[in-house]
């Protein structure tokens, strides 16, 4: 019953795209980021002295507008080069390739910016939903997705030990009105905000925790904890 329920509200998608990201994708590739980043670095001492920002950098808009290609959604934003590729057998695919990109990014004060970014792609999956008729989304229905989304990679990031420290999720609403350089500004935000948690580190103080530009306290799902997705089989499968 709870599985119907859930299917009808169409609350089982965010949520099971949330898991497939994360067990398909980030878990295999957050743990490896670290060596990938330090390796760089030997080559590149002063591109990416600030270790705080060895990071991936997810990118989840909440209006699920993705762009492949990041130059083109901020000309602030300019591709680099590609961090050390990871090889794998995965479900009878032979040398599946996992790599990052790493972008330099521009700030108002022409300061240059070194990090590995990219969007979460499921976000691509719920916006073809939403111009699917099969799948009925309204605009409405996909913002919750996204939310949605969001609160649950958040929650399942914080429970692993894997990959602690090895990302940062960017999430944001883009203005109504646009702007020519606000997906630079958003990322450069939090960036500044990893120099000042590894200056307060260096310097032994007590670094504060930021305040995120979107928080998961500022996503109001109205969802009850008893309408949160269950799983739909109990038995492993």
């Amino acid at each position: 019953e709870m599985s119907e329920m859930s299917e009808r509200s169409k609350q089982n998608v965010a949520h099971g795209l949330a898991w497939s990201y994360y067990v398909g994708y980030l878990k295999i590739v957050l743990p490896r980021l670290k060596k990938s980043m330090e390796e760089f670095s030997r080559d590149n001492l002063n591109l990416l002295a600030c270790r705080k920002t060895w990071k991936l950098h997810i990118l989840i808009p909440l209006s699920c507008d993705v762009y492949d290609d990041l130059e083109k959604a901020d000309s602030n934003i300019q591709y680099m080069t590609d961090l050390t590729e990871t090889t794998l057998a995965r479900a009878g695919t032979k040398k599946r390739v996992y790599k990052h990109s790493l972008y330099v990014i521009r700030d108002e004060e022409n300061q240059l910016w070194h990090c590995a970014v990219e969007y979460a792609t499921p976000l691509q999956s719920l916006y073809a939903m939403s111009q699917d008729e099969c799948a009925a989304f309204s605009r409405e229905e996909r913002l919750e997705q996204a939310k949605l989304f969001y609160r649950t990679l958040e929650e399942i990031l914080k429970g692993s030990k894997e990959c602690a420290d090895t990302y940062r999720l960017i999430a944001y609403e883009e203005p109504e009105e646009a702007e020519a350089h606000f997906l630079s500004r958003e990322i450069v935000w939090h960036l500044r905000q990893e120099h000042q948690e590894e200056i307060a580190v260096l310097e032994g103080s007590d670094p504060h925790s930021p305040c995120t530009a979107l928080d998961s306290a500022e996503l109001n799902l109205q969802v009850s904890v008893s309408d949160l997705p269950q799983p739909l089989r109990t038995d492993g499968f």
